[in-house]
């Protein structure tokens, strides 16, 4: 009985600390602005931790339900019959560009480019480990001790991970696929071609299809909508393109050397902030402005790997090699992507301090999570996003490790 009255004391005074010291590190702006209480519709939701990763057994989770896919597909089969030969008029679907999407497309390419500047600076200052044996990541001087490993021979380890230093490739993923040089007139590229036909990354060739121009990746734009007979795509125009070109925002660059946090000046530290919120900013850009380009132009995954395919239909090479794959004689089986499957967001355990003891196993239930993009320019200056606080579990004081008997 006095053990569990002197628990709650030193709980209280912990969370009367750490509300203290949160206030005084992370600030007391929000990102973005927080909402009045007065309006309870502005409030942002509820976001929990991530769960674990499917088994590689189990399909993804549909975005669209299979019965609105079923009947899409009847209405689709019956337009066909009534009139085979007809001018497709909604764009993206008769070769033309989304205007309103043209401008989007631009701003989320220097976003990108924005990013990968900013991270890469970033990675000097904050470190980043990762598993040498599974895609596990962490942010930290120390590596958790959390048992999450599935590399080979983890069994023999206990899952246990293997640290070692990374880079601004484990913060986040851009994972590639083939480029489209017509996504209309020709929509897939065959097995033979999987050589010949260049890949990049996603949400590259999703900007280029809505109306980025890049010298190295060229492709077809039309003026007029093409025709479909027969479920077939036919146009009557010759080759054209258009272009447009915004004004670029560079990163300056704010981290000249290699350094420790704690050997940062004043001077310093208020630069890495201001990197670190523009980076934070950029990377809001970038996924808010794919999410939007993705609601008109299809991006499909496989339902079993992280294979992705910008474009009306999947490619037809014979590379799975997923669960069930002999069952597909090695194709994909293509289904409708998320904006994870075109940016690998790479969630991470968030860690309070940098230089505290390493995250223990038998406490992961009290721990929270947030994107590595996130929790890398959080610890470096910029204010927590309201959407990552609840999952980031601000709000939870973890209990010490001389203290996990005693907690239920």
């Amino acid at each position: 009985m006095r053990a569990t009255v002197i628990f709650s004391e030193l709980s209280l005074l912990k969370r009367l600390s750490y509300r203290l010291n949160a206030n005084l590190s992370f600030a007391s702006e929000t990102w973005p602005a927080a909402a009045s209480v007065d309006d309870p519709d502005e409030l942002v939701s509820y976001s929990d931790v991530p769960k674990p990763l499917r088994r590689k057994s189990e399909r993804k989770a549909y975005v669209t339900p299979m019965k609105v896919l079923i009947e899409r597909a009847k209405k689709e089969r019956e337009a066909r019959k009534k009139d085979p030969c007809r001018v497709l008029e909604e764009a993206p679907e008769n070769g033309l560009l989304v205007p309103e999407l043209v401008e989007v497309a631009h701003r989320v390419y220097q976003a990108r480019r924005s990013l990968l500047s900013g991270l890469s600076q970033l990675v000097r200052v904050i470190p980043v480990l990762r598993c040498e044996l599974c895609n596990e990541v962490h942010i930290g001087y120390v590596g958790h001790e959390i048992r999450t490993c599935n590399g080979p021979k983890s069994y023999s380890r206990n899952a246990t991970h293997v640290w070692r230093r990374g880079g601004v490739r484990d913060v986040v993923f851009f994972p590639k696929c083939f480029h489209l040089f017509d996504r209309v007139g020709k929509p897939r590229v065959g097995h033979d071609e999987r050589f010949s036909v260049p890949r990049i990354p996603a949400i590259v060739e999703l900007c280029i299809q809505a109306g980025l121009d890049l010298e190295k990746h060229p492709t077809r734009r039309r003026t007029k909508p093409v025709y479909c007979i027969e479920g077939r795509i036919v146009d009557f125009e010759s080759l054209g393109s258009g272009r447009m070109r915004l004004k670029e925002n560079k990163v300056r660059n704010l981290v000249e050397h290699n350094s420790h946090l704690d050997q940062l000046s004043g001077e310093e530290r208020s630069n890495l902030r201001d990197l670190s919120k523009q980076t934070l900013d950029s990377w809001f850009e970038m996924t808010s402005g794919a999410k939007k380009i993705m609601e008109k132009y299809v991006v499909n995954t496989c339902g079993y790997c992280p294979e992705v395919q910008v474009g009306p239909k999947g490619h037809k090479l014979r590379m799975c090699k997923a669960s069930k794959h002999q069952s597909r004689n090695g194709l994909h089986a293509w289904q409708e992507a998320t904006i994870d499957d075109v940016v690998g967001p790479n969630y991470v355990w968030h860690v309070e301090d940098l230089n505290g003891p390493a995250l223990n196993n038998n406490l992961k239930r009290y721990y929270g999570k947030a994107p590595a993009v996130v929790e890398l320019c959080v610890h470096a200056g910029a204010p927590v996003p309201d959407h990552y606080t609840s999952m980031m579990r601000l709000d939870v004081v973890s209990p010490d490790r001389d203290e996990v008997d005693l907690v239920a």
